[in-house]
């Protein structure tokens, strides 16, 4: 059975470029932004393997993180960050708020598909 994952971010090409990197190999969802993401977690949906965006509407990556890891029935889910950001005080953030990996744009399919495994294999 396909592990699933959930994809976040507020751009439709980022979320299609990973849909269609990782759909031959996992269930990909996508949401558009982390406060939708929040409400379907809160609805009893549980991936294998989160990848976000940090820089989105509503509720940024940061914030998803801190829910995650703050509510006892997703805080053991493997979070990615996947972003554009470059900054080595984001990089430093994402993972003191509970990230597993951190991806900046741009990658290649090889690398997140290398790093999705990896994740997922230590899960």
């Amino acid at each position: 059975m396909k592990k699933t994952l959930l994809v976040i971010d507020d751009e439709i090409s980022i979320r299609l470029l990973l849909e269609h990197f990782l759909g031959e190999d996992y269930n990909v969802i996508t949401k558009e932004d982390g406060s939708t993401a929040a409400e379907w977690l809160e609805n009893g949906n549980r991936p294998d393997l989160i990848l976000a965006d940090l820089e989105m509407p509503r509720l940024d990556g940061f914030e998803l993180l801190v829910k995650i890891r703050m509510n006892d029935s997703t805080k053991m889910i493997p979070c990615m960050v996947v972003t554009g950001k470059n900054k080595s005080d984001n990089y430093m953030k994402s993972f003191r708020l509970g990230a597993n990996d951190y991806l900046q744009k741009p990658f290649t399919p090889e690398e997140l598909k290398s790093r999705v495994r990896t994740i997922l294999k230590d899960s």
